[in-house]
């Protein structure tokens, strides 16, 4: 081009460097997306939510809709009000941090902090991969019929083949999309299947504690309130290359539905749960035993849609978990912050066996590591969510997306929330 061309040229030259993912998308000098603009931004945000929405969250959820019938669907709607925030925590740490989050932690509070906040995760990965393997082998059983412990074989192989692609984060992301709609399909099916009071379903978002249920409170929030999970979302966002001009388009298509979704899932077992105790009148204080009582009331198909989305709920788990443990382990040594990296599928590979090898050494009573695994959490989850809080508050790194003030209000709710259900936890199992 001859320089009397290049001054001609109107276009600004640092124009071309500019992705289609960082072009402003508000203000007067920005464009609005197309449709598949915006379905472009979800993902992060649903692979928090697939861990999230695991066994553990699905046999809680069952407790509480067999015991306490439509009474605790409240404590669902303020751990995913809660849980929306510190994932968005999450968000703008993954926009504004130039490294990944435990490398920006390393960097303005100590590397120390950074590897043991690594750690931490994946040891919380490292104890729900066994509940992960029993809950996807039960549930296809269900199913397909056979070996429960069969199933967990071949799906862990199943994850294990998901996770070897090039592109791990990629695929993940996509798979668990999908997953989640399916499940999503069938936990609404069940629904309308059971028949269910939808009143008194609407009576139970007042917060009541109804005697007995302290513990099962406490189950529900730790479950559904999952800052380990949220941790992982500034990942998603960095493998991504989110920028802060796509921030609030990422809010309204990604981490509002994406949180928003296993939430009213959970809020459909407990509703399901209810429905059948006060139908046949049996009480279903497991997840296979809701499964068989569902039968006679809905018939062998909708028993079937029902123990799919149980199965869904433990596979898309199971990915996430042993993503989000590989990838956060790989980035607390120094080894890479990529799902990707080698020291990620190591350690993903690592979880998946751990999981596998478990449920195939004690297959009459996993119950005991699960425990564990929630006794880790109390541990870990409160010194994530501090993290979160304190690494979204700094300004020289935050900058314009540092915390306003109604963050750090729903922020210091939630950690409350958080050290009471540690401490209550802590004082249960000292007792």
């Amino acid at each position: 081009m001859s320089e009397q061309n290049k001054t001609m040229d109107p276009r600004p030259r640092e124009q071309h460097t500019i992705t289609p993912q960082e072009r402003p998308v508000e203000g007067k000098a920005g464009k609005r997306r197309s449709l598949l603009g915006y379905l472009g931004l979800m993902g992060p945000a649903f692979v928090v939510g697939a861990w999230q929405f695991g066994p553990g969250n699905l046999a809680t959820a069952v407790q509480a809709g067999s015991g306490y019938q439509y009474t605790l669907i409240w404590v669902i709607a303020v751990s995913t009000i809660l849980m929306i925030f510190f994932t968005d925590m999450s968000v703008r740490l993954g926009i504004v941090s130039p490294t990944s989050l435990i490398s920006s932690i390393k960097d303005h509070l100590g590397k120390p902090v950074g590897v043991l906040a690594g750690f931490g995760v994946f040891g919380i990965t490292l104890m729900f991969s066994v509940g992960n393997a029993v809950g996807s082998g039960l549930g296809l059983s269900l199913v397909f019929g056979g070996s429960p412990v069969l199933w967990t074989v071949v799906c862990t192989a199943a994850v294990g083949f998901v996770l070897a692609f090039r592109n791990v984060y990629g695929i993940v992301e996509k798979v668990l999309l999908v997953i989640v709609a399916l499940m999503a399909f069938a936990f609404v099916a069940s629904a309308v299947v059971a028949q269910p009071d939808w009143y008194r379903s609407l009576e139970g978002m007042a917060p009541q504690l109804p005697p007995g249920s302290e513990i099962l409170v406490v189950a529900l929030v730790g479950t559904n309130f999952s800052i380990n999970a949220a941790f992982y979302n500034s990942y998603g966002i960095k493998e991504h290359r989110r920028t802060r001009q796509d921030y609030r388009d990422i809010t309204l298509v990604d981490t509002i539905p994406g949180i928003v979704a296993p939430g009213i899932m959970t809020a459909l077992v407990i509703v399901v749960s209810a429905s059948v105790l006060g139908k046949t009148g049996a009480e279903a204080s497991s997840i296979n035993a809701l499964a068989s009582v569902f039968a006679p009331l809905a018939g062998p198909v909708g028993s079937m849609i029902f123990a799919l989305g149980l199965s869904g709920a433990a596979f898309s788990s199971m990915i996430a978990n042993a993503t989000a443990g590989g990838t956060m382990l790989s980035d607390a040594v120094g080894r890479g912050a990529a799902a990707g990296s080698p020291t990620a599928r190591v350690v993903t590979g690592i979880i998946l066996a751990f999981g596998l090898a478990i449920t195939l050494a004690f297959q009459s009573s996993p119950v005991g590591l699960i425990v564990i695994a929630q006794s880790l959490t109390v541990l870990i989850s409160p010194m994530l969510g501090i993290l979160l809080f304190i690494m979204s508050n700094r300004p020289q790194l935050m900058g314009d997306l540092r915390n306003r003030w109604w963050h750090n209000l729903f922020g210091v709710i939630g950690l409350v929330a958080i050290l009471a259900t540690s401490a209550r936890l802590i004082s249960t199992l000292l007792n």
